[in-house]
Order: C-alpha cells, then sequence, then structure tokens
C-alpha cells in the first residue's frame, strides 16, 4: 500500500454560493473556504489553476485578439457573403467549429462563437494549445510540465470525454495504484447554470451526484493508499443574468467604421476595443462612458485584477457590465442565456470555493492561482514517501511530448488582490 494519493476534483462553475449553504461534500471534505477568482472566463480562469499564474504572467485571458497579420482565418471570410439566417445558427456555428479545428490543428478549447464572417480575418485566436497538457501555456509552464520533469506518475483528465468517462478513467488509474497524482476535471455543471441559472432545481440532483463519484473514489483510493487528501475546488460561480444591453447598437451607429477606426470584441459581460485613430478612441470613450450597465475598467484595477497587458493585445479599452447584466447580441451568442460569469472578481457570484479533507488550509490560499501552490507541495510529498523515483508510466489520459523548462512555483506573498465565455 502506497502512502499518498493527491486526488484534486475541479468542478467547472461550482462557486462558493453554488454551495456555502449546501451539505455538498461536507461529509469527505468538511473543511471550507471561499476563493477569489480570476478576472475573466474560462480562458483566464483555467490557465490560471493549471499554472498558478495571473493572466498578465501567462498570457491566456480572452479568446479572440485583434490580429489580422497572423489571423489564421482568411480561409472562412466567402462565408461573409452567406445569408446571416444560416452563419449565426448555433449548429451550424458549431459543426464549423469542429471542422475548423482539425483543419488549423488547435490542441486547445475551440469555438468561432459568433464573431461575423465579415470581420472574422481581423482575429486570432488565443488557445492554439492545451493548457491541461504539457507545454500548453502560451507563456511559461503547466501542472503537467511540473509532472513530467519531476518524474511524477499522474492521471489527468481528458476534457473532451463525458463526466461518466472521466469519471472510469481515474477509478480504474486509483485502483491500481500506480498513480501518484490525480487531476480531475468535470465541466458539466457549468453547462446547466448557463441554461437553468443558480436557483435551478436541477443543481442539487447534480451535486448529489458528484458527491457520489467523490465518495466511491475516495473508497477506492483508501485500499491502494494510507492517506488520501481530497480537494474539490471551482474556478468562479454563475450569475442570473435579469437584464440584457445591446451594446452593439450603442456602437455600431458612431460615424466610425469596424476594421478602419477601431476594433472590437463584444464577449458576454464586457467589450473589448482597439483604436486606431484619436477620434475613435474619444467617441467610444464618450458612448461608454454614459451607459449605466457598465464601465471602462481604469489600467490601475486592470494592474491589480492582473489583466493589464503592457502591449494592449487583448484590448486598449476594457468595458465591463456588472453583475448580472449581459451583451446580447454579443460575439459569443445571439440570444440570451438564464445565467452567466466573467464579472468583477468581486462580485458576489464570481468566488470559487475549495473544500478538503485536509484539516488546514494555508492562509496564503486565497485565489484560485493557489490551487497549483498545494498540487505541487503534494505532488511532491507523494512522491517521496510513495517511493516513486523512476520515470512515469503514460497514465494521463492525453499526453504530449514534455517540456523541459522547469516550472516556476507561485509565490503567494506576492499576489495582489484587488477590493470570467465558456
Amino acid at each position: 500500500m502506497k502512502a499518498i494519493l493527491p486526488l484534486f476534483v475541479f468542478i467547472d462553475a461550482c462557486g462558493w454560493e453554488i454551495i456555502k449553504d449546501d451539505p455538498f461534500c461536507k461529509t469527505v471534505a468538511p473543511n471550507r473556504r471561499r476563493l477569489e477568482s480570476v478576472f475573466g472566463y474560462s480562458s483566464a480562469c483555467v490557465p490560471s489553476i493549471l499554472s498558478g499564474r495571473w493572466p498578465d504572467e501567462h498570457r491566456n485571458w480572452c479568446y479572440f485578439v485583434y490580429d489580422p497579420k497572423h489571423s489564421p482565418f482568411k480561409v472562412l471570410k466567402p462565408m461573409r457573403w452567406l445569408p446571416t439566417a444560416i452563419t449565426s445558427r448555433r449548429i451550424i456555428r458549431r459543426w464549423l467549429s469542429k471542422l475548423v479545428k482539425v483543419q488549423l490543428k488547435f490542441r486547445g478549447y475551440f469555438d468561432l462563437y459568433n464573431i461575423p464572417f465579415k470581420y472574422i480575418s481581423l482575429f486570432d485566436f488565443t488557445e492554439k494549445k492545451s493548457p491541461l497538457l504539457p507545454g500548453g501555456m502560451n507563456r511559461g509552464t503547466n501542472i503537467s510540465d511540473f509532472l513530467e520533469t519531476s518524474g511524477i506518475a499522474y492521471h489527468l483528465s481528458d476534457p473532451t470525454r463525458s463526466e461518466t468517462e472521466t469519471y472510469d478513467a481515474v477509478l480504474a488509474d486509483v485502483k491500481t495504484g500506480r498513480i501518484d497524482f490525480a487531476f480531475v476535471y468535470w465541466p458539466d455543471l457549468d453547462g446547466l447554470l448557463h441554461r437553468e441559472g443558480n436557483q435551478s432545481p436541477e443543481i442539487s440532483p447534480k451535486l448529489r451526484g458528484y458527491e457520489e463519484r467523490i465518495r466511491r473514489l475516495v473508497d477506492a483510493a483508501q485500499e491502494q493508499y494510507e492517506e488520501v487528501r481530497l480537494y474539490v475546488f471551482s474556478d468562479h460561480g454563475m450569475a442570473n443574468c435579469d437584464a440584457f444591453l445591446d451594446l452593439k447598437a450603442r456602437v455600431e451607429p458612431l460615424p466610425l467604421q469596424m476594421g478602419k477606426d477601431y476594433a472590437v470584441v463584444y464577449d458576454s459581460t464586457m467589450a473589448r476595443f482597439w483604436f486606431f485613430n484619436d477620434t475613435a478612441r474619444r467617441t467610444v470613450t464618450e458612448t461608454l462612458s454614459a451607459i449605466p450597465e457598465g464601465c471602462i475598467v481604469p489600467d490601475a484595477e486592470l494592474a491589480r485584477l492582473h489583466c493589464l497587458f503592457p502591449d494592449r493585445y487583448f484590448g486598449e479599452l476594457i468595458f465591463l457590465l456588472r453583475e448580472g447584466v449581459l451583451i446580447v447580441p454579443s460575439h459569443m451568442g445571439e440570444r440570451p442565456i438564464r445565467a452567466m460569469h466573467g464579472y468583477h472578481p468581486n462580485e458576489k457570484h464570481s468566488y470559487a470555493a475549495l473544500l478538503t479533507n485536509q484539516p488546514d488550509i494555508p492562509n496564503s490560499i486565497t485565489a484560485i492561482p493557489h490551487i497549483y501552490n498545494l498540487m505541487v507541495r503534494d505532488a511532491l510529498q507523494a512522491q517521496e514517501r510513495n517511493g516513486s523515483q523512476s520515470p512515469p508510466e503514460k497514465r494521463a489520459e492525453r499526453r504530449c511530448p514534455s517540456t523541459r523548462e522547469a516550472p516556476e512555483p507561485a509565490l503567494a506573498s506576492s499576489i495582489r488582490v484587488s477590493a470570467s465565455n465558456a
């Protein structure tokens, strides 16, 4: 029997407000803490968890950026002549997204969403690699790189598999006792909350299902390991959307031309602008300043949130909505959805959660990038006490050649925190 198995279970969108008054996992993981999330969407939160860094360090923030020189979407320009009634249909976009992902050999998450084909050649997509895989970060290393270079036998969920398949795969690896670290990713709660909202009667049954799977994993692990260190955590919460803002209707009538005077990506909860002349900058800024549903995020605040990029790669001006307001239509979708994330990290429903069976959560664990510190610490202790000094067997569900760059540990003491389209 081995000494330790660190078991990290990542449940997408299982925020603090979702579980704080729910008995979720109180039997197997009784110790709880609210964690601050990262400003942005899953495209920012997941890489931050996996790397222990913030967006301005790893440069995984929002998916689409203005970069016509490097746009891989020029081949899609002829589709601008097709009727919008066809090209805006979600089923068409999903099919085309799968085709484009294969053709461009993207390995991370990819979706064309609702970017107009008229303008799509102006944009690049920033997650061409999977941040879950070795070498998958835009900058720096991640937990997979660390496990590979440290020679630690591990299991890592494949996000393209169903939650049932993911559960079966990790359970099989746990039962062998060969691994010294496990990272499980379950994304379906996020989709449920988007569709039904954070008061849905479907939430409790979903949580009970997760509880049962986690309990079975722990029971199976206890047959192979003397100690199971369980951590159940999330990346953000979810806010119900009861107000909608047609921001395009405020900007497009201005005496400016998209692609000539400015460029913009309308995300679900924020709009990101690039300007090509002073008139465009002044006109758009004045227009946005008069909209009460949101505000322009000052550079000082972006810096505190670790989302200020000196090269303005992700946008020169960020207009953020208050919690509960949704941009409709947006470049993420034509129609409203019931709930969304990606608001300011200090909004009520933005907070993530950490649940564990460990008696003491270090005081330095206050935000989701700090989960990386726990993973590294426990993986090293498991390796040492389990006696796993040989190179790992190929136990992860997805692998690629590892990088040889040593990971840079996140320093909790250096983190400054201010007052999340799937």
